[in-house]
């Protein structure tokens, strides 16, 4: 009804980045089992990505091993924090080179701020989409910019929703600030060197074609990809509004179709 034709799908936040290493790891499979057989029954609708268990980098990673080889999976998730710990410490960079390894890109899905930050945004109702949310993936993706990932691993494709969660606005200044404090920054380049190259951005949830057009400025047309917020936002009127871009028609394919083709590997 709304025009679209694949729909990427993936196990919501929190996920099983709640559970202990053996439950989680358990659930992930299983959750990967169902979605790939829902992805077999209707291969010309569904794509699927591998959820993962980063509480045992190890095993997460034979299980994006897994979701790649065996079960047909074209993405991995990750509802970003897991028990207040981020991907950006190396401990879990087994999850990144395996990633690498199968051409699978990351998305990391908001979820609620960790707990070491979280109370603040409990007390002024800004918990999730308003703010929340947009902070947190904002904060998981610059810890991995900053850690040096990118550079340990370059063919690596990180993926964020929701206009790229404010960094692509913000991002003139952030790299300033790379320039002005370096000590506990690790990435070789500038932040915006990465998003141009490693970092891929949705408009989930903001079908606004001011900032549709701005992500495409900054970032390049290739690096921004379609995304409706299903379940959690499904208006059809938001796929008339991004239809409606003032655009060429070669950047709206893109924009559309073909980024998301190569990025996760649909064709």
């Amino acid at each position: 009804a709304a025009g679209i034709d694949m729909q990427i799908l993936a196990l919501t936040a929190p996920g099983v980045q709640v559970f202990d290493a053996d439950t989680g790891t358990a659930l992930a499979a299983d959750s990967n089992d169902q979605l790939a057989e829902a992805v077999r029954k209707h291969p010309g609708r569904y794509a699927g990505m591998t959820a993962i268990a980063p509480q045992d980098p190890r095993r997460a990673a034979l299980e994006i091993e897994r979701g790649a080889s065996r079960l047909g999976m074209k993405g991995i998730i990750v509802n970003s924090h897991t028990k207040g710990e981020y991907l950006a410490d190396q401990k879990y960079w087994e999850i990144f080179e395996a990633a690498q390894a199968h051409d699978t890109p990351i998305y990391i899905h908001p979820r609620e701020p960790g707990p070491r930050m979280v109370q603040p945004f409990i007390d002024y109702d800004l918990l999730r989409g308003d703010l929340g949310f947009g902070v947190e993936v904002a904060f998981h993706t610059q810890a991995i910019i900053n850690a040096g990932v990118f550079d340990r691993f370059p063919d690596l494709k990180l993926v964020i929703g929701h206009g790229g969660e404010g960094i692509p606005y913000n991002l003139y200044r952030i790299d300033r600030t790379h320039f002005v404090r370096r000590e506990n920054q690790r990435a070789k380049e500038v932040p915006s060197y990465y998003m141009k190259k490693n970092v891929f951005i949705t408009n989930s949830g903001v079908a606004w074609a001011q900032m549709v057009m701005f992500a495409q400025q900054v970032l390049g047309v290739d690096q921004v990809l379609y995304a409706m917020d299903y379940p959690y936002q499904y208006d059809i009127e938001e796929v008339h509004a991004m239809d409606a871009l003032p655009i060429s028609y070669d950047d709206k394919k893109k924009f559309f179709q073909t980024n998301a083709e190569r990025v996760f590997n649909l064709t």
